[in-house]
């Protein structure tokens, strides 16, 4: 998915419309590669994210705006001294290029009035949001180019702000559509229709570029050099018709989505090319598209990198424990002979007169053997026969004291590992900082991270999650470890229903009844939240264990989250949330 200047185009007149003569109230840098301008504008108060994001660059208002850190960055106070109060004066993009220009009426430390420009740089991996100054000079960037990064394009400080290399490409804004079509069939070299319209005409996605060649063809491929005068027409007639929205501002935005609701890509036009394996859905606004076609992409992604330090960790302890396990396993593997042992032991101590001392080894009758059959037996040739035996025995007695602690030290193994697979669960559906915390909290409270020597201020617990059924049940899920056993062993009361699904790594839920009879829906409304706040979120026949709390009990010195259950039954449910 890309986002073209097309589409850029009809986003920033939607945006200028809305934030011309606005005022700037306040900044925040949620992190490294995001701002949000806090602004008051005619229809109220309204938060415009600005994204250097590599995987989900953009600019638009948000409705789910990231949470703050504690202490903000450099650039974001420099923002904040140099835009707080300052007026939106325009909203600007030039050409068809895929760059936003936000200019400010703002005033220097004297007083004096002065524009100030952020361009917004949306181009993946090379996107990034720049402040410069009345002169076009660079103040600060979210992301500087230095001479070691590239010898291009550099991004500094007190450098002149310069657009990036413009492509050679006919723009819709100022070329004949005739042109336009006629320049992309006569290209030098053949192409297929959509790769042609993408190399020849500026803003273009390849989403609208496979449009635009299904319209023309009917789905049939076609290479430029196969055209007749019909195609071209209608090629002519379907850029005409391009060209004459994005000059008259009348695009409208479209999502478009699996069948199972997750979002594929966005345009500016209706989309037919995928018939009935897609859903096509038009969207309320340009900007409202991008907020909620990025939500689920963003969130995971800036707690990914929030929590970076604690997946490596987990991924650390879950190999360390994965190898322990493998090694124990073979150690225990080698002691299940160890019966051997003891019968050498027993025919040595029954054959001592027989042997000479100094033998490398001796055959005797093994008596254990039905058939009588001879056995070998190897030898110390330094030891004595008797203590030949004895040493037999001794090893026996080690292999069989191995196997008892080495069978107890791998089940305690096998559990830690479940362990941190739940840690990596709850890690993985963390959606704040504050629920960072908390998992950071636990991993010390059981010793995988260090304690800090400077206690830092302890913040009040997260509340569970909340639903409710159709038929007004209420659903209680846990957020992490510790908020699952208190939900489970403390909150609940024992004639509520406990989900959890099986052998899955997942949140306890809890389905509190008051005393009534939970009916079958609730059950299975129930299940389907359960497996959505598990391992198996996107999964299909997901089997979930429930039974009531009574049933549910924590095992002394079990970790966080482990219990054990019985009387329970199992449902098979698709992953589902309901409103909360």
């Amino acid at each position: 998915m890309a986002l073209d200047g097309a589409f850029i185009h009809f986003l920033t007149n939607e945006l200028k419309t809305a934030l011309v003569s606005a005022r700037v109230s306040q900044i925040h840098q949620p992190n490294r590669d995001e701002l949000i301008l806090a602004v008051r504008t005619i229809g109220g108060n309204k938060k415009l994210l600005l994204s250097a994001r590599a995987n989900s660059p953009r600019i638009n208002f948000t409705e789910n705006a990231p949470e703050n850190p504690a202490s903000p960055p450099m650039l974001c106070m420099l923002l904040r001294k140099k835009l707080c109060g300052a007026k939106i004066a325009d909203v600007r993009q030039p050409d068809l290029e895929r760059i936003v220009f936000i200019d400010f009426d703002a005033t220097n430390d004297l007083g004096d009035p002065i524009r100030l420009t952020l361009a917004v740089e949306i181009m993946g991996k090379y996107s990034n949001v720049i402040f410069i100054d009345e002169q076009g000079i660079i103040i600060d960037a979210l992301k500087r180019v230095d001479p070691t990064m590239t010898t291009q394009r550099l991004v500094l400080p007190t450098m002149k702000y310069e657009l990036p290399p413009a492509q050679n490409k006919l723009s819709m804004l100022d070329c004949d559509p005739s042109r336009i079509a006629k320049a992309i069939v006569e290209r030098e070299k053949p192409e297929k229709l959509n790769k042609a319209i993408l190399i020849t005409v500026q803003g273009v996605s390849p989403i609208i570029c496979r449009e635009i060649e299904y319209l023309v063809t009917s789905g049939e491929e076609l290479y430029t050099d196969e055209f007749n005068s019909q195609y071209m027409k209608r090629l002519d007639y379907y850029i005409t018709k391009m060209t004459n929205a994005v000059r008259e501002n009348s695009g409208v935005p479209y999502c478009v989505s699996e069948p199972k609701g997750k979002p594929k890509d966005i345009a500016f036009m209706g989309i037919t090319q995928y018939g009935s394996a897609m859903t096509v859905k038009r969207a309320e606004s340009f900007s409202k598209l991008l907020d909620e076609f990025y939500l689920e992409r963003d969130r995971a992604e800036r707690m990914k990198a929030k929590g970076q330090d604690l997946l490596k960790l987990l991924s650390s302890a879950s190999e360390r424990t994965a190898r322990k396990i493998n090694t124990q396993s073979a150690e225990l593997e080698q002691c299940r002979d160890r019966e051997k042992l003891r019968i050498c032991g027993d025919l040595l101590q029954a054959n001592l007169y027989r042997i000479e001392r100094g033998s490398p080894f001796v055959d005797v009758e093994n008596f254990y053997d039905e058939n009588m059959a001879t056995l070998r037996i190897k030898l110390d040739p330094t030891k004595s026969p008797s203590q030949n035996a004895q040493k037999y025995y001794k090893d026996y007695q080690k292999a069989k004291t191995a196997q008892q602690v080495l069978t107890k030290q791998i089940e305690l193994a096998k559990n830690e590992l479940v362990y941190i697979d739940n840690v990596f669960d709850s890690l993985s559906r963390a959606e704040t900082e504050r629920e960072l915390a908390e998992i950071r909290s636990e991993l010390v409270s059981t010793g995988y991270i260090k304690a800090s020597k400077n206690k830092a201020k302890e913040l009040k617990p997260l509340p569970p999650l909340k639903f409710t059924t159709d038929d007004g049940f209420e659903i209680l899920v846990g957020r992490n470890n510790r908020q699952n056993d208190t939900l489970t062993m403390k909150t609940a009361s024992n004639n509520d229903i406990w989900f959890h699904t099986k052998d899955i790594p997942g949140s306890h839920t809890i389905l509190v009844t008051n005393g009534r009879q939970p009916s079958e829906p609730a059950i299975i409304q129930a299940a389907k939240i359960a497996a959505y706040h598990s391992k198996a979120r996107g999964g299909s026949q997901v089997p979930v264990d429930y039974t009531e709390v009574r049933n549910v009990s924590k095992p002394k010195g079990a970790k966080p989250g482990m219990v054990v259950f019985v009387n329970n039954k199992t449902v098979y449910v698709t992953p589902e949330l309901i409103n909360e």
